[in-house]
């Protein structure tokens, strides 16, 4: 048993041929097709085991790209979610400031209460743009589609389409 680039474990005795990568000749296509003559001219089984690999190597590649930008809108939305979470722990404190202002202005008719008023109000406001930066970057992480590799996959099936319809 032999074991290929996926990992899985082969069923057959003898390992076919590695697929060639799009672009790259096929060094062991020694048929009509690797002399330049028409595609008409291969036998339909060589077609069909052609596109079989490609169409394989199509699908890994698609699924590597959607990993890819998933990661990317994973990080995104995690950044988004920590400067929402440090809005939220900033408010906090403007609250505790804002009850310490009470406090301080109930015990005492004096500046002290005045001026912690005015610390839990900064503190609030730099909550809320904390917030509102979290916000914005959590909706732009969102949907969390791959949206290239959706885009990748309808334009190869729409060349498949077209190539078929030839």
């Amino acid at each position: 048993m032999t074991s290929h680039t996926t990992g899985v474990p082969s069923q057959r005795t003898a390992s076919p041929p590695a697929a060639p990568l799009p672009g790259t000749p096929d060094p062991a296509a020694a048929g009509p097709a690797a002399t330049g003559a028409d595609l008409g001219d291969v036998p339909t089984g060589e077609l069909v085991r052609r596109l079989s690999a490609q169409l394989s190597e199509l699908v890994r590649r698609e699924l590597e790209l959607a990993r890819t930008e998933l990661t990317a809108k994973g990080k995104r939305a995690g950044a988004g979610a920590g400067l929402a979470g440090a809005g939220g722990v900033v408010a906090l404190f403007g609250v505790g400031a804002l009850v310490a202002s009470a406090v301080a202005g109930l015990a005492t008719v004096v500046p002290v209460w005045l001026s912690a008023l005015i610390v839990g109000v900064v503190l609030l406001l730099v909550a809320g743009v904390l917030a509102l930066v979290g916000r914005s970057r959590l909706q732009k992480a969102t949907p969390p589609v791959p949206e290239q590799a959706v885009r990748g996959v309808q334009e190869d099936v729409s060349a498949v389409r077209n190539a078929v319809h030839r």
